[in-house]
């Protein structure tokens, strides 16, 4: 075998069809549920009512704590198997490709969520059903922000581990 067809057969193992990715939702629910527990203990620490007034008033249970945190755990695993299904698009295949980009992907994911679903999805939900006083539409405050960049920073540090297992 001559050097040229070496480095063509080196090039084929290498390259990877865009169109065979699979989506990995376990690998992507497990590091969200993960990120979703760490993201609600940063919750707990820095404003407990958000658990338990916000998030559990959005299936009517406000004052629950329990409730709080089942609602979140459901909704930032369901979250990071959405992720997982964003990275297995063609165009985005070679992203978990580098520890970083997955990162820094999880970081830009979770400001997306940020913004229109805590800061714009959840106010209307709480006022559809029926909660006292919803927050004003934008409500993105510095605390969500940062709750959701630590979420981001978790999934998307935590994914390419799970995805590599």
């Amino acid at each position: 075998m001559s050097t040229n067809e070496s480095r063509q057969a080196d090039r084929s193992i290498e390259r990877t069809d865009p169109f065979e990715g699979q989506w990995d939702w376990n690998g992507g629910a497990l590091a969200g549920l993960l990120a979703t527990v760490v993201m609600g203990v940063a919750i707990s620490v820095t404003d407990l009512s958000t658990l338990q007034i916000a998030i559990a008033g959005l299936y009517g249970q406000s004052g629950s704590l329990v409730t709080g945190w089942i609602a979140h755990l459901v909704h930032g695993t369901v979250f990071g198997s959405l992720f997982t299904l964003l990275l297995a698009d063609p165009g985005l295949h070679r992203l978990t490709d580098w520890y970083w980009k997955t990162v820094l992907a999880g970081v830009v994911y979770s400001v997306v969520l940020a913004v229109a679903g805590a800061g714009i999805l959840m106010p209307i939900w709480l006022g559809l059903v029926g909660f006292p006083v919803p927050p004003s539409i934008p409500n993105v405050t510095t605390p969500m922000l940062f709750w959701h960049l630590t979420y981001g920073l978790v999934l998307g540090g935590l994914y390419p581990v799970i995805d590599r297992r």
